[in-house]
């Protein structure tokens, strides 16, 4: 059952580049349907059902994307897709979505998450949420939803969890937090899941409002003042526009989860990927022989271990090629060997400007 004084916040304003050529800076990773089964920010509002009633469900971007988020998610109320006036990182951004929620219901429990990760089993993903958020009620902390590592990925945080919490109210496991690692080496990377006791950083976040606030007062003064300051506006907009670049751009990790007095953390139930490049789109394709992946028709003469995606759904032929990505888009055409995937971004900054 839905709970009216449960709001969500959901991260919206990332850049588009690591899936150039079919994002661009106005239709980023979330604004795109790669796998055929609605755009990733679609999914995120989706998932919420039955969990949060759509009138309070907040929705950060930024004014190249506000457009398209609003047409995204009729459903959401217009005036609850907020446009940040410039980028600040993720603890400015959260700070302002607790301030609004706090400024509707100051007894508020508020889920955090980005708008562009797959989850694609989302009973189990409201079935932990659910939980977490009632935790949140009743506990003084802060709390994660974690990711139990599944190899020795360097390219995530992690959170080294310690004592099991014992509450008979939960069905979960939820774990207090020692303390959150820095992206590692692959070596330590591989010590961490060889320990166990460790969960990959997904950037879940749970609280009510006057923990957030209360944690804000020890660990970013300047963050509370701008949590305050809002409360106090009679220009919420104005305020927003006039206050919020003058934060100092950081992370909701430094800025606070690893400075809080306590956090938790649930490990999830559920099936993750951050789809943080082509590489992992490819994963969820269909599968055309020869270890070759594609979205469309696909003709293949000794090529394999190809990923080819178009947007018009044109055929796409290979011949004598090995682990290229092939991106078919109307005004571009991307080929890159699949190990320089992660350095797509890189190749943007010498696009011309109409095609960024």
């Amino acid at each position: 059952m839905m709970n009216h004084a449960v709001y969500a916040l959901i991260l919206a304003g990332g850049s588009g580049t690591r899936f150039w050529p079919l994002s661009r800076d106005a239709r980023p990773k979330q604004l795109l349907d790669l796998f055929g089964t609605g755009t990733l920010l679609r999914q995120a509002v989706d998932r919420l059902a039955g969990l949060v009633p759509p009138e309070h469900v907040i929705v950060l971007t930024n004014h190249l994307q506000a457009r398209e988020v609003r047409r995204q998610l009729p459903d959401v109320p217009a005036e609850n897709v907020v446009i940040e006036p410039i980028r600040r990182d993720t603890a400015p951004a959260v700070t302002l979505g607790a301030a609004l929620v706090a400024a509707r219901c100051p007894e508020a429990s508020m889920i955090v998450i980005p708008s562009d990760q797959l989850i694609r089993d989302a009973v189990a993903f409201r079935s932990l949420a659910a939980e977490a958020l009632s935790l949140a009620g009743r506990e003084e902390a802060l709390i994660t939803i974690g990711i139990k590592p599944t190899w020795p990925c360097p390219s995530y945080g992690y959170i080294e969890r310690g004592e099991r919490l014992e509450d008979p109210a939960l069905t979960h496991d939820c774990y207090e937090v020692r303390r959150f690692r820095e992206k590692p080496d692959r070596e330590t990377a591989g010590r961490y899941l060889a320990e166990g006791g460790y969960t990959w950083n997904a950037g879940m976040f749970i609280w009510s409002v006057r923990q957030f606030r209360r944690e804000l007062s020890r660990c970013s003064p300047e963050l509370a003042a701008f949590f305050d300051g809002l409360a106090k506006a009679g220009d919420v907009s104005a305020y927003i526009r006039s206050e919020f670049p003058k934060l100092t751009p950081i992370s909701v990790d430094y800025a606070l989860m690893e400075k809080a007095e306590r956090v938790l953390n649930f490990e999830s139930a559920f099936d993750w990927d951050d789809v943080g490049s082509w590489i992992s789109v490819g994963k969820y394709l269909p599968e055309c022989g020869e270890g070759n992946v594609s979205n469309t028709a696909l003709s293949a003469v000794r090529s394999s271990r190809n990923i080819a995606f178009s947007a018009q759904g044109r055929r796409i032929a290979l011949l004598g090629v090995e682990n290229l990505i092939v991106v078919d888009v109307g005004d571009a055409l991307l080929v890159a060997s699949q190990g320089s995937a992660d350095s797509i971004k890189e190749l943007v900054k010498n696009l011309p400007d109409e095609l960024k």
